[in-house]
């Protein structure tokens, strides 16, 4: 008498294939997955404290997050300055930040969100160290 075949899957190939399952979905997720905006090593900028008395910041590193509203100023060998519109709790405020001319290849266009690093300097103006495009 002759056997049969068995018509069962064996059951290696179905571990196998729940783990390519699994594997593709994290990978996609990982792939997927939208960058989180800003610099997550440097604390936001308080933007109450930085109207009052934006001197009070100098020297410290903050993260900026808006819109370009204005570019104010441009010259090849001092950069320029732009007005970057930030929403509060308070509603829209405008803050002048700086960019200098080491990010003169960055085309910086209004209506268009970034995130930037600033270094707040001497007479509470905030000087650009990174700008990246949300």
């Amino acid at each position: 008498m002759a056997r049969r075949a068995s018509s069962s899957l064996h059951p290696g190939i179905l571990l196998g294939i729940a783990a390519a399952v699994v594997v593709a979905i994290v990978a996609g997720q990982s792939l997927f997955k939208k960058k989180k905006p800003g610099f997550a090593d440097v604390s936001p900028m308080n933007i109450e404290d930085f109207l009052e008395n934006g001197n009070s910041l100098r020297g410290n590193e903050y993260s900026l997050e808006g819109k370009i509203d204005e570019k104010l100023r441009w010259t090849t060998h001092r950069g320029q300055i732009v007005s970057l519109r930030v929403t509060t709790p308070g509603g829209d405020e405008f803050i002048p930040v700086e960019i200098p001319p080491s990010f003169n290849t960055l085309n910086v266009e209004r209506e268009q969100r970034y995130a930037m690093r600033v270094k707040v300097r001497q007479g509470g103006i905030p000087v650009a160290t990174a700008v990246t495009r949300l």
